[in-house]
């Protein structure tokens, strides 16, 4: 079976399940640090694929993914997961869950990354553009990432607005290579 085909029937039947419990705003929170930690730390995936680890701590690997605590709704989720053998999937369930939750709510996703901090007229002035552009709610957040040098990296869903002077000096370097090319031919 396909891995994204599995990983969406999980993702719609925990969804559907938090609905019943209402609860599904608890589970979004949830999945979305999940689907984080995952991203930051490759060593949680490999400790999902080893065979040998037991499922109670594969339970408590992601209970301290998610900080310690984890609701009941998402608790029986992951056993149910890890009965099932399924525990590979858990990254791609995370994100098929938030998409189907942002789908549902009508909401978009927002990240604006800088290299220094910004203050909240900025995190505003952001939103506010992105919300005349994109209808619905947005869950905006803002990350301070000193590697991009400065400037800013906008993603929006699946886009990206990459105005960051690591980038633009890259692309100049790129430029300068290709000009030194013609030139000793």
């Amino acid at each position: 079976m396909n891995e994204g085909m599995i990983s969406k029937r999980y993702a719609k039947a925990l969804l559907q399940y938090a609905m019943g419990q209402k609860a599904e705003d608890i589970v979004y929170s949830e999945m979305k640090k999940l689907a984080s930690a995952f991203a930051k730390e490759p060593r949680l995936r490999m400790a999902m694929d080893n065979p040998t680890l037991k499922a109670e701590d594969k339970v408590k690997l992601i209970e301290a993914a998610l900080g310690g605590q984890i609701s009941d709704q998402l608790n029986r989720f992951v056993e149910l997961v890890l009965n099932n053998r399924r525990e590979v999937y858990l990254r791609n369930i995370a994100l098929s869950y938030v998409d189907l939750y942002c789908e549902l709510k009508g909401m978009n996703i927002g990240k604006l990354v800088t290299a220094t901090p910004v203050d909240s007229t900025v995190t505003n002035k952001m939103k506010s553009l992105l919300q005349k552009v994109k209808s619905g709610t947005l869950d905006f957040e803002t990350v301070v990432d000193p590697s991009i040098e400065g400037g800013f990296i906008l993603y929006v869903d699946t886009y990206r607005l990459d105005a960051s002077v690591k980038t633009q000096l890259k692309r100049i370097k790129q430029q300068f290579i290709a000009e030194n090319s013609k030139i000793s031919k």
